[in-house]
């Protein structure tokens, strides 16, 4: 059972501070081999760079397409695709934990170099939110639908509507309920997202993000995966970002957005991640709210193939596939 995917990585040696592994296979390191930051001009594509441990097997799709000189934008939808379709992993799509009332409800983001955004939010019945919110970017008007409308339209787009619930998921929900006791924890996946971003062949970018939110969370609550700007955004000028973690915090500060912005500013990527990270943390702070009790990720990736990753606590894990770098799994370096 993959419930507890983010087993996060013990400490044993590492070569070298990087680490090739088996899709299958979780790794172990001494010590959280730091990113890995190119520092080259040149362009490092295709590459494709996605949040936790399930990256590595969403990262092999994707490079399925990279690799054949296909389109980013296609590349990370079928990479996010492998978790909202996995029954087994409980934070995306498919087996996602339920909110309180039983409910499993997705949300999912997509955004392309010409920033073209499409989104769904508290979606219920469909395996693979993504795939909507790409319909929703490139067949209606608008960027976001919500709710009912949202499976309304998937529907008539011809996507099968199923049941989300799986017995391990209502299982839990039902345990839960006993106590009702209401509080995340960190670095347990019961609250996070898989956010891929994509450079292809021509140097072009693409993102997605795609989660089942927070487990047991108010029926109607949305995060900020769904989120052009917070849980993801896109310049193909400059870069792009993705977010992980408690989302109101993100939303907070618009972090993807916020990490892009300061990429435009002249910062590298890691820069940008580390300085999102310490806004978050400041506002913890004026709220009195402890940063401790909290875990929030990102990465980001510019257009000169440069990346890099930042987390408010140890943890966190992103998996990198590039000509360079052949899926392999990191731990970020984080502020606490």
């Amino acid at each position: 059972m993959k419930s507890n995917r983010r087993h996060f990585i013990k400490k044993s040696s590492v070569l070298s501070g990087l680490l090739v592994v088996n899709p299958l296979a979780l790794f172990k390191s001494k010590s959280a081999p730091k990113p890995i930051i190119e520092t080259h001009n040149t362009l490092n594509a295709p590459m494709v760079i996605s949040t936790w441990n399930f990256g590595i097997e969403a990262n092999a799709a994707a490079w399925n397409v990279l690799s054949k000189q296909g389109f980013a934008l296609d590349a990370v939808e079928a990479g996010v695709r492998v978790p909202e379709g996995d029954p087994h992993e409980r934070s995306v799509g498919l087996g996602g934990r339920p909110d309180r009332d039983g409910c499993v409800t997705l949300d999912a983001c997509i955004m392309d170099e010409k920033g073209n955004i499409g989104a769904v939010a508290a979606l219920e019945h469909i395996v693979h939110p993504i795939s909507v919110a790409r319909a929703v970017m490139e067949k209606t008007p608008h960027v976001m639908l919500v709710g009912a409308g949202a499976l309304a339209f998937a529907l008539n787009e011809g996507f099968k509507k199923e049941t989300l619930l799986t017995a391990a998921s209502e299982q839990e929900w039902k345990e839960w309920l006993k106590t009702s006791h209401y509080q995340p924890a960190v670095n347990i996946e019961n609250h996070d997202t898989i956010g891929m971003l994509a450079m292809d062949s021509r140097g072009h970018l693409s993102g997605a993000c795609t989660t089942s939110g927070m487990a047991f969370k108010m029926h109607g609550r949305v995060g900020d995966s769904p989120i052009i700007g917070a849980g993801l955004y896109v310049d193909d000028d400059i870069g792009a970002a993705t977010a992980t973690g408690h989302g109101e915090e993100v939303i907070r500060i618009a972090g993807s957005h916020t990490v892009v912005e300061l990429m435009r500013q002249g910062k590298s990527p890691q820069q940008a991640c580390e300085e999102a990270v310490k806004r978050i943390f400041t506002f913890c702070k004026k709220r009195q709210k402890d940063p401790k009790s909290l875990q929030i990720g990102f990465i980001a990736i510019n257009k000169k193939g440069q990346h890099g990753a930042y987390a408010l606590q140890r943890g966190f894990t992103y998996a990198l596939y590039s000509n360079a770098h052949a899926n392999v799994l990191f731990e970020a370096t984080a502020l606490l």
